[in-house]
């Protein structure tokens, strides 16, 4: 599972309240940055049915870039999930800057 709409509803539902924070300019209840990402990237922690990681990047007001979401299975957050997460934050970099 790599998309939020996967997650089961219990798990979305606390995503969506997350996210709902971070556009009224609050930090989520469980986040840590993930620089290894890109600069501003942040990872906000779901622990509901299982571990559930929201990837995002918050430069303006008025966007909200999640770059990744995904299921957590093993305590090291896997290298495809990074790259992926990588390759989207280098997409929207322009848009960043």
């Amino acid at each position: 599972m790599d998309d939020l709409r996967d997650f089961p509803h219990e798990a979305r539902r606390a995503a969506g309240f997350e996210l709902h924070s971070v556009q009224n300019g609050l930090d989520p209840k469980d986040w840590k940055p993930i620089e290894t990402i890109g600069p501003g990237a942040k990872e906000i922690r779901i622990h509901v049915l299982g571990e559930w990681r929201i990837v995002y990047v918050a430069k303006f007001h008025d966007a909200i870039y999640v770059l990744h979401a995904f299921r957590k299975k093993t305590r090291k957050t896997s290298r495809r999930d990074i790259e992926l997460a990588q390759r989207r934050f280098k997409q929207i970099g322009d848009n960043l800057l």
